[in-house]
């Protein structure tokens, strides 16, 4: 183990000439939106961001947090050196060679005396491809554990398995977001991107009509024409609904159900005991509405289903987003030109973040970790005996609830996560990290969890690196270094090969320099599902755009295209037929009773993303939400004794959250909401339950059983809930 002097950081990528502009990609969600970042005149003058008009998906748009993405860089609270916990408790800076010596100690000592398995890393969805790919190689090669996931199975991984099951691959939307525009009826099931990704509306508005799902009068429910309004819970009942009414009118489509799908019948048997009355009875919506539906989706040349996480982030989100692909499938929708099924991932990352090994089961290319040829070739790349690959470990919801107990990790690595803020049951996952003999965290700002950690390493954002990331459409984009990271601050990449040469890695087996770690990529991920073998920085800085798969070809032969549509001529199951799936419902884990009664339901604003760690550092977004609050009807806050604008305790079996009560009419009585963007008191993940879907792991964000109580609070701290960042 070295602990000499840390080599200097690779030369990056020369910045443009002062006053020309970097096309980029917004930093946030999954649409990732083209810009253009222009830095001033002079290190001390902002950065100026422009959005990108030739880009299709945002065609010149922005959202708020797009506008006010480089006030993020000038965070008061940014971290410039190295952290670490001294003998008083305190978080003290270090050097970066005594900071990364101290952990790989820390770490060598732990899986000396414990295991390999007593370690382990959490990663995000909104890290780079080349983050999230090397992280998933130091975790099975230099630590060589089992224990690895990320916060995206907190978003996708309903959608994923629900996906692969129907059509063998998982692609969001297996079409370009532009042929949205052209379609006559969307339905979106558990969506609201009027709020978490605006410039999709820009495609969306031009449809005939929207159909939205979701127990709230969202932004995007007032500009559908329809909405279904749900009680929490009951989206899978709904969804079996609608194919019932499909098959029962003679609106699916037999010809497409024989030629290009099997297990219709046994799909069938399941919704033909959900007629729409049933249906109403449970869900609480109306048997003509259910039927108006059906006939703008059946009767539309063009039609999409989408789901969203409303559907998606339940105990049964697979199952329920199963029925929504069984509906499509009935309609004969998915591989047909102009018509099509897809979910509409978060985080920036959320596509390519979930394909390239930073998943419990998962190695690169979408290749599943106890497959053979899996790991022999992922090994033939990595330069490792393929028996030295650990299998699969435990998901995100396991693996953070394991941490610090007698069998559970020892050592928890994060990057790019803020699981004090965004994981479920958020009380019990801070105890279990209290519990870590250590904890150490990569970030750019002192988040939640960065505030309890043992050693916090501060790196790179944005507009200060190099990398690609894969949008929700599945195209590989280009993200560009348009200013020079703060002294003292240093990328991801270069803290895992510091970390894995310390370990005692070869240098050249965890390589800094992005260009190069994504060449490593697309080797290891040839011949996989999401293969990325024929994308390269050089066709992507040509304009190029490559959606995976975009496998490589032979010398001499013309470069593969890409994809920007799949399934139009088969499935990606072997025989080329999508799977309909046997699925039922079920009611959620909680149970409503006279101590808790009403449903809590959860969810993005507009003006914040994720945990909040960025956004709240942001001066015009906190003005714009400064604090945690409830929604709830007018009705249900009288009977609790609420008014506007008042201090109300949310408490569910795991925990209370203090929030400021907003009176909202189109809201279902049984019904309350809140974002979860916030922290301390005002974490709404301190009511979620760790209760788990059964083939994705994805916890049970979207419905717990509560009550809602006022708060009387001395006249000295009657001040907003969560205001802000914190510290």
């Amino acid at each position: 183990m070295s602990s000499g002097s840390s080599p200097a950081p690779s030369s990056p990528t020369p910045l443009p000439p002062p006053g020309s502009a970097v096309p980029t990609h917004c930093p946030y969600c999954a649409l990732q939106c083209g810009t253009r970042l222009r830095p001033g005149a002079t290190p001390a003058e902002p950065l100026h961001v422009e959005p990108d008009a030739d880009f299709p998906v945002n065609q010149g748009g922005l959202c708020q947090k797009g506008w006010t993405a480089p006030a993020v860089l000038r965070a008061a609270d940014r971290l410039r050196t190295p952290l670490v916990r001294d003998r008083t408790g305190r978080l003290a800076p270090a050097g970066w060679d005594g900071a990364l010596d101290t952990v790989a100690a820390r770490l060598a000592e732990i899986r000396a005396a414990h295991g390999p398995d007593s370690v382990a890393v959490f990663g995000g969805g909104g890290l780079t491809n080349e983050k999230a790919y090397l992280l998933g190689k130091f975790a099975r090669v230099a630590l060589g554990t089992r224990m690895i996931d990320y916060n995206g199975r907190f978003c996708m991984s309903s959608a994923a398995a629900a996906g692969v099951a129907a059509f063998g691959l998982d692609r969001g939307l297996p079409f370009p977001v532009t042929d949205l525009g052209e379609a006559d009826t969307v339905l979106l099931a558990g969506a609201n991107p009027a709020e978490t990704m605006p410039p999709l509306m820009r495609h969306l508005n031009k449809a005939g009509a929207l159909v939205v799902i979701d127990p709230r009068r969202t932004a995007t429910a007032e500009r559908a024409a329809l909405h279904l309004a749900p009680a929490p819970g009951t989206d899978l009942a709904l969804a079996l609904g609608l194919l019932h009414i499909a098959v029962t009118e003679g609106r699916h489509d037999e010809e497409y159900v024989s030629a290009r799908t099997v297990g219709f019948r046994a799909a069938w048997r399941r919704a033909a005991g959900w007629w729409p009355e049933r249906v109403e009875l449970v869900t609480g919506v109306p048997a003509d509405a259910q039927r108006e539906a059906v006939r703008l989706l059946s009767e539309a040349r063009r039609a999409y289903v989408l789901s969203g996480r409303g559907a998606e982030q339940h105990s049964k989100g697979t199952d329920t987003v199963a029925a929504f692909v069984n509906f499509a499938l009935a309609l004969g929708l998915p591989g047909r030109p102009g018509s099509g099924y897809g979910c509409l991932t978060g985080q920036g990352n959320g596509q390519g973040g979930r394909e390239h090994g930073q998943k419990a089961d998962q190695l690169p290319g979408y290749r599943h970790i106890t497959d053979p040829g899996a790991r022999a070739h992922v090994a033939g790349v990595w330069g490792v005996p393929p028996e030295s690959l650990p299998g699969p470990g435990l998901s995100a919801a396991e693996l953070l609830n394991a941490l610090g107990t007698a069998d559970g990790p020892r050592a928890l690595l994060v990057f790019g996560s803020n699981p004090v803020v965004s994981a479920p049951d958020a009380d019990r996952v801070q105890r279990r990290l209290a519990e870590l003999d250590l904890l150490v965290v990569a970030d750019f700002v002192p988040s939640e969890t960065a505030a309890m950690a043992d050693v916090v390493l501060p790196v790179t954002q944005w507009a200060e690196e190099e990398g690609t990331l894969t949008n929700l459409e599945g195209r590989v984009l280009r993200r560009h270094r348009a200013l020079t990271p703060p002294p003292g601050v240093r990328t991801d990449l270069a803290v895992l090969h510091e970390l894995a040469v310390r370990l005692g890695e070869p240098p050249d087996r965890f390589p800094a320099e992005p260009r190069r770690v994504f060449d490593e990529l697309r080797r290891a991920s040839g011949g996989g599902t999401a293969d990325y073998g024929g994308v390269s920085y050089d066709r992507l800085d040509a304009g190029e755009a490559l959606h995976w798969p975009c496998p490589a070809t032979p010398e001499g032969s013309p470069p593969h295209p890409g994809t920007p549509r799949l399934f139009l001529d088969r499935f990606a199951h072997p025989d080329g037929k999508a799977r309909f799936q046997d699925v039922d419902h079920r009611e959620p884990a909680d149970t409503r009773d006279d101590r808790y009664p009403l449903w809590a339901t959860t969810g993005r604003q507009l003006a914040h993303y994720q945990s909040g760690a960025q956004t709240r550092r942001v001066p015009e977004l906190v003005r714009a939400a400064p604090e945690a609050t409830v929604e709830i009807h007018p009705d249900t806050a009288a009977r609790a004794g609420l008014a506007e604008g008042e201090l109300a305790r949310v408490r569910s079996p795991r925990g209370a959250v203090l929030a400021r009560v907003r009176l909202v009419a189109t809201l279902r009585t049984d019904t309350v909401f809140l974002p979860f963007h916030f922290p301390g008191h005002g974490r709404a993940n301190l009511l979620t339950g760790t209760a788990l879907d059964p083939r994705s792991r994805m916890p049970e964000f979207k419905v717990s059983a509560v009550s809602v109580e006022p708060v009387e609070l001395p006249e000295r701290v009657r001040e907003p809930a969560v205001r802000g960042a914190a510290g």
